[in-house]
């Protein structure tokens, strides 16, 4: 299989160029201003997605988006927007905040294999079927 990877400019943030690559396996779009809204078109193959480090803060819109694109996705990785909690970068979330986005995306995403660069455990998926519908992130307040 060829490996393909295509990263995206940071002036430029339109992602309609992606149809075209209907075959793509990984995209890495770290560090590119992407917020909510981020439409991706339909890229069956795609297994690996990371959009770290962005303006992302509407956790259940961009994973409803991704189950609808990506029907392939295994790794993902949020780390550094919003809507990723996290207690090194926000003093007001801690662990428990943490690991229930982690329910509530492998509730949305229940294929995923890895999250934010940890592996998904047999624990955490049994916890999702059970109680991820329970534990939606609430989009912060601007």
């Amino acid at each position: 299989k060829a490996f393909q990877s295509l990263a995206c400019q940071q002036h430029n943030k339109s992602l309609e160029g992606l149809s075209a690559f209907g075959s793509l396996e990984e995209l890495i779009l770290d560090n590119n201003l992407l917020g909510d809204g981020l439409v991706l078109p339909g890229l069956p193959r795609l297994h690996t997605l990371t959009l770290n480090k962005n303006q992302i803060t509407d956790l259940e819109s961009l994973l409803d988006h991704l189950a609808e694109v990506t029907p392939a996705l295994e790794y993902l990785s949020l780390l550094g927007n919003v809507a990723c909690p996290n207690e090194l970068i926000s003093l007001e979330k801690d662990e428990e905040d943490y690991r229930r986005y982690r329910c509530f995306v492998l509730h949305k995403l229940p294929n995923l294999k890895f999250l934010d660069a940890q592996k998904v455990t047999r624990q955490e998926r049994e916890e999702a079927l059970v109680r991820g519908s329970f534990m939606k992130v609430v989009k912060p307040k601007v």
